[in-house]
């Protein structure tokens, strides 16, 4: 998990507490870290929480991570990853998906795209407010 999330573009200096934001997400039933392995290897990494929708009936789910390996990628992995982690949020009566992605990576904006995904630009805005270490 570690590498991948490096792959990402997020360092992984501490291996114990890496470990540990993997075990509270397989802890929260509302929350799934999924992987893709062959013959022992991860090849890709997908989390995706549940949130109860407030304004309307249902709930809605997010994907906070996706990564491939970049040895696997263009091999089905991540549409793999993607599927079941629908999979996970419709088996919770989610209604939709939502998942961000910087600007820069325009690979995983097609990704998305090809896969359903509506770009949303123009229709909403994103803002985030650091709380610090809390």
């Amino acid at each position: 998990m570690a590498d991948l999330l490096r792959q990402l573009g997020y360092a992984q200096d501490d291996t114990a507490a890496t470990a540990a934001r993997l075990q509270a997400w397989s802890d929260d039933p509302s929350s799934a870290a999924l992987a893709a392995d062959l013959d022992g290897t991860v090849l890709g990494l997908i989390a995706v929480h549940i949130c109860p929708s407030f304004e309307r009936p249902g709930s809605w789910a997010r994907i906070a991570a996706l990564v491939v390996a970049d040895e696997a990628r263009g091999q089905g992995v991540g549409g793999r990853l993607v599927t079941a982690a629908e999979a996970f949020a419709a088996s919770r009566g989610c209604r939709a998906m939502e998942v961000t992605s910087s600007d820069h990576r325009e690979a995983a904006h097609a990704f998305y795209q090809r896969r359903g995904y509506t770009i949303q630009t123009g229709r909403s805005s994103r803002f985030l407010r650091d709380l610090g270490d809390g």
